[in-house]
């Protein structure tokens, strides 16, 4: 299993910017598939962004064209740049890792611990 380690959360304004990132403890970064997901208090955890190994990303429909992910595989890391924040984005982020793009999203795949974003009204 990858160990995964979320930073970047915090506390910011409406229309504010974050910028989120996961490190991961493996020497093979650059051939797993990685993914951004959140839960809100009450609600169940759900996808936010994926960037598989090739580079394609996917996006849900509440975040495209606010958020960004992107990955550094000389750093091991997988970031989410979230823009134009709103008051419905608060949620605990957690970075996910899957050798096989099928476990994407599941508990197939690693998890981190979650880092807390709130956004202020």
């Amino acid at each position: 299993q990858v160990q995964l380690v979320e930073s970047g959360g915090g506390l910011v304004q409406d229309g504010g910017s974050l910028r989120l990132s996961c490190v991961a403890s493996t020497s093979i970064f650059a051939l797993y598939h990685m993914g951004w997901y959140r839960q809100a208090p009450g609600k169940q955890r759900e996808f936010v962004a994926t960037i598989r190994r090739d580079g394609v990303t996917n996006y849900a429909d509440s975040v495209k064209g606010r958020f960004t992910i992107s990955r550094d595989n000389t750093k091991n890391t997988v970031y989410l740049q979230m823009n134009s924040l709103k008051p419905t984005d608060t949620a605990v982020y957690y970075c996910n890792a899957a050798f096989d793009i099928r476990g994407l999203g599941s508990d197939v795949g690693s998890w981190g611990q979650g880092t807390q974003v709130t956004v202020s009204s």
